[in-house]
C-alpha cells in the first residue's frame, strides 16, 4: 500500500535565510526537521540552486567573482523518517526531478579541479527546455538532460560530527584544503549549531555533496543512518554533468525532487556499511551518452608538465587528461580555454583507466561527439 506524499514549497525569489524554516546550509544533528514521514511515504521537495539565487540570466563574470560562497549549498530539509535508527540503511527511491528553465555553469576563482590554471571567473547561461540545454555562451552544443541532485544525504550523529571535525582539522594542519565550520552565512544561524556545523561542500559517509550523475530518476540510493530519524535533505540540482564535474559546477539549476523512503533495519550495521551505495535497472540517460557511439578521448599519465615522473599519482594523470582535452577543444573546436573547461565539466567523463602499471597510472577524458550540433 502506497504511503502519503508530503510537500514542501519554497519561494525561490528569496534566499534561504529569508525562509529558514524550509532548509539549511550546514550539516548538524540538532537542526530541527521540517517534515516527519513514515517508511513508504513520498516527498515532493522544491529546492534552490547551489548558489542560493545569487546568479540569474543577467549575471556576469563579475557577479561570479563577488559571489558569497558562505551560503553554498541550501538543501531543503531535514526530513525525519520515523523508525530510522543508527545502523539502518535509508533506501531512497529517486523519482522525478523537474528542472526550472534557467541553468548556469560557473568557474569560481580558487575552486575546481584546475583552479591553478583558471584563476578568472566565468559564467555560461543555459536555456533548459525539451530535455536539453543550450547556451549562446557555449555555441554549437546541445547537452542532453539527466537531472539529478548534487546534494543528497543525511545528518551526522553528534559522535560523527566530532570525528569529522577532528579529522578535517588534522588534514588542514597537514596542508590540505579544508573548509571548516564557519558561522558566517550559516542557516540556521543559532548557536552553537552555526559555529560547529559541517559545511556542505564535501561529501561524507552520510552522503551530501556527492555529485554522482547516475543518481537520476529511477536510481535507488542507500544511505547509512547515523542519527535517529535519519534527517534527510536534498538540493543543488544539476541538469547535466560530466563524470568529475571538473570546473566545480555542472549545469546548475533549481528543481523539484520527488522520492520515496524505505528502511532496511540494521542493514548498515550487519554489513559494516559506512558509505553510500546505489543501484538501478535501466540506463539513466540515453545510452549514446552513457557509452557514446562516437567520441574523442584524451589521456594523461603520472608525469607533470615539467617532466617530473610521480609514482602512482592518479590525480596527476586525471589532470593531464583533462588539460589535454581542453587543448583539443581549443585547437579543433575554436573554443576559448574557459569555454572548453566549462564544456568538460558538463559533458566530458573523466575516467580512471588503470591503476596497476607502476609508476604511471592512466586517466582518460571522454568527449561524446553527438553533443555537437
Amino acid at each position: 500500500m502506497a504511503g502519503r506524499t508530503h510537500r514542501i514549497q519554497i519561494d525561490r525569489s528569496k534566499p534561504l535565510r529569508a525562509e529558514p524554516q524550509t532548509g539549511h546550509n550546514r550539516w548538524h544533528p540538532d537542526i530541527p526537521p521540517i517534515l516527519r514521514v513514515d517508511p513508504g511515504d513520498g516527498v515532493e521537495l522544491q529546492t534552490r540552486d547551489a548558489f542560493d539565487g545569487q546568479l540569474g540570466p543577467d549575471s556576469t563574470a563579475a557577479d561570479v567573482a563577488r559571489g558569497d560562497l558562505s551560503v553554498v549549498h541550501p538543501p531543503t530539509g531535514p526530513v525525519y523518517v520515523n523508525g530510522a535508527e543508527p545502523g539502518d540503511l535509508l533506501e531512497v527511491q529517486i523519482g522525478e526531478i523537474t528542472p526550472e528553465p534557467f541553468g548556469y555553469t560557473v568557474e569560481v576563482p580558487g575552486f575546481g579541479f584546475l583552479r591553478d590554471y583558471f584563476p578568472e571567473p566565468f559564467i555560461v547561461h543555459w536555456d533548459i527546455r525539451d530535455g536539453s540545454a543550450t547556451s549562446a555562451d557555449l555555441p554549437g552544443v546541445r547537452i542532453p538532460g539527466a537531472p539529478f541532485m548534487g546534494v543528497i544525504g543525511l545528518a551526522p550523529s553528534a559522535e560523527l560530527l566530532r570525528e569529522t571535525t577532528a579529522r578535517e582539522a588534522a588534514l588542514l594542519a597537514r596542508g590540505g584544503v579544508v573548509l571548516g565550520p564557519d558561522a558566517i552565512g550559516a542557516v540556521p544561524s543559532d548557536e552553537p549549531i552555526a559555529l560547529t556545523a559541517l559545511r556542505t561542500i564535501p561529501p561524507r559517509e552520510t552522503g551530501g555533496n556527492l555529485d554522482i550523475k547516475q543518481l537520476a530518476a529511477g536510481t535507488t540510493l542507500l544511505l547509512p543512518v547515523f542519527q535517529e530519524g535519519a534527517l534527510f535533505s536534498v538540493g543543488d540540482a544539476h541538469f547535466a554533468q560530466g563524470d568529475a564535474e571538473a570546473c566545480g559546477t555542472a549545469i546548475e539549476m533549481s528543481a523539484t525532487f520527488r522520492g520515496t523512503f524505505q528502511l532496511r533495519k540494521g542493514a548498515a550495521a550487519r554489513g559494516n556499511i559506512r558509505d553510500v551505495q546505489f543501484s538501478r535497472e535501466e540506463y539513466f540517460v540515453d545510452p549514446r551518452y552513457v557509452a557514446p557511439r562516437r567520441f574523442f578521448a584524451t589521456t594523461g599519465l603520472s608525469v607533470s608538465k615539467e617532466g617530473v615522473n610521480e609514482s602512482e599519482d592518479v590525480t596527476l594523470a586525471a589532470r593531464n587528461a583533462l588539460l589535454n582535452m581542453i587543448d583539443h577543444l581549443v585547437a579543433e573546436r575554436g573554443y576559448s580555454r574557459q569555454q572548453a573547461y566549462a564544456l568538460c565539466s558538463v559533458a566530458v567523463d573523466l575516467k580512471i583507466s588503470e591503476v596497476v602499471d607502476v609508476p604511471n597510472f592512466v586517466g582518460s577524458a571522454v568527449l561524446p561527439l553527438d553533443i555537437f550540433v
